[in-house]
């Protein structure tokens, strides 16, 4: 053997005395081989040092042993709590786990997605740019099953989300039974389809409460990001006084520590002069200078789900595609607290 050179199977067969097939049997059938040669065999491997090409033995399989998640927005916490319900689940599977980020770009998820059929992986698992995009057609139709985390799509592919529209409706009824009857919903941009559906649904139960749509206001933001919240409350505390709401609901918890965040540095008490409700329940909605009430998602157990949906479709021939919808729920904190 070659000094610095990883030893081979040839190696292996050598050192034990065996053929090239029986290295491949212990590899690979273990249970076809006497427990004395194989005790031999996995011996020799032993003192060589020897790994498997594992990298290899897929490519002759034409698959691998790997699931990959392409989330939007690696900075948000949301995205690497769905992550870890997928790779628990994938561990479950003993299968490993890529996580890209497309950072909210499209041109960056199809080079991701491009990457990934040429890895062979078994299942993608995506929060896409845009939900409808020909490109997550053309990784199906390669045969690599694809599911939708975060966004419902209805044609052809499995999904996961929660709704959504529920979730704005339980926001802003929480803050019409505190006794708000001005209330800005902060967030953005409207292209995502989580962001107007919370809207809307934050609209519907403004109008079934029966009170003006003006005092519903609406502050678009670039992003979902502390940034934009930050920028957000800015805007808020600009408007006069008589239209000024006395709450928020933000589109995610993220807008929601930005507007808490620049409330408090301008000396506004929460919730007292401001109110505030966020999205997602992310862990550091409870640990915020005022703990912020936040619309919970389910964010591991959405991972899990759309982990065990991407490998059934990758074993299961009878496979049948599915739209689960989770029902996010309320959880009341300080920033909205009555006194």
């Amino acid at each position: 053997m070659v000094v610095g050179k990883a030893p081979s199977v040839k190696d292996v067969a050598a050192a034990a005395g065996v053929s090239l097939g029986t290295v491949s049997n212990v590899m690979n059938r273990p249970e076809m081989v006497a427990t004395a040669t194989r005790e031999r065999v996995e011996r020799a491997m032993a003192d060589l040092g020897f790994v498997r090409n594992e990298s290899a033995r897929q490519l002759r399989a034409g698959t691998s042993r790997t699931l990959a998640y392409v989330m939007l927005d690696g900075s948000n916490p949301f995205f690497h709590d769905v992550a870890q319900g997928i790779e628990l689940a994938a561990e479950d599977a003993e299968l490993s786990l890529f996580i890209c980020n497309s950072n909210g770009r499209a041109s960056r998820e199809e080079m991701h997605l491009d990457r990934l059929l040429q890895q062979r992986v078994q299942g993608i698992l995506i929060t896409p740019v845009d939900p409808d995009s020909a490109f997550l057609g053309e990784v199906s139709r390669r045969g690599i099953p694809v599911v939708v985390v975060d966004r419902v799509r209805d044609s052809g592919f499995c999904s996961v989300a929660v709704d959504d529209v529920y979730g704005g409706r339980i926001a802003v009824e929480h803050l019409i039974e505190n006794g708000h009857t001005r209330v800005a919903f902060a967030g953005g941009p409207d292209t995502l389809g989580q962001v107007r559906e919370r809207l809307q649904g934050a609209r519907e139960v403004w109008a079934d409460n029966g009170l003006p749509p003006e005092d519903l206001v609406f502050l678009p933001t670039d992003a979902l990001t502390v940034a934009d919240g930050r920028e957000a409350g800015e805007r808020l505390a600009g408007l006069p006084v008589r239209r000024r709401p006395t709450a928020a609901f933000c589109a995610n918890d993220l807008v929601a520590l930005g507007l808490l965040q620049q409330a408090i540095g301008s000396g506004r008490r929460v919730p007292e002069d401001l109110a505030i409700v966020g999205f997602d329940d992310i862990e550091f909605a409870a640990a915020a200078a005022v703990p912020l009430t936040s619309v919970r998602q389910p964010r591991q157990e959405l991972g899990r789900a759309a982990a065990h949906l991407v490998l059934d479709e990758a074993t299961n021939p009878a496979h049948v595609h599915e739209q689960a919808i989770f029902t996010p729920e309320l959880i009341a904190r300080a920033s909205t607290a009555v006194h």
